[in-house]
């Protein structure tokens, strides 16, 4: 082996791999239950807990989005599915996306909610109609 070579101690590779490269850093996480949280992670345990400073949950119907302020917000480990830096040289959303208020983009998610449900039903009675 060539002595030019340099390896990585462990200690260097748990902290290139670690949220410790993320701090002071605007970043997306995805939850358990769905919901997409922004902010800057501020604080971070072993067990993945965390603290974003300036929290929003971003909303999206179809073309529409929402931020919906948190302010400081602690996350448990166990709800957090991912977890990823956001470039702040690059768009977070598309062009064509259209900032709406919390009402508006509530009332889409219900309209969306319930042609999801109709949907399922409709399905189901074709299910039943089929005889394969």
């Amino acid at each position: 082996m060539s002595s030019s070579m340099s390896w990585a101690e462990p200690a260097d590779v748990y902290l290139s791999t670690s949220l410790a490269s993320y701090l002071d850093k605007k970043l997306l996480v995805l939850l358990r239950d769905g919901r997409k949280l922004l902010g800057i992670l501020r604080s971070f345990d072993q067990f993945a807990n965390v603290v974003l400073e300036g929290a929003c949950e971003r909303l999206i119907v179809g073309d529409l989005y929402c931020d919906i302020p948190l302010g400081l917000y602690v996350i448990r480990g166990e709800n957090v599915v991912l977890i990823g830096e956001l470039d702040p040289l690059k768009r977070e959303l598309p062009p064509n996306m259209v900032r709406v208020s919390e009402p508006e983009i509530r009332s889409a998610q219900k309209v969306e909610r319930e042609a999801s449900e109709l949907m399922g039903t409709m399905k189901k009675r074709m299910d039943f109609l089929d005889m394969d």
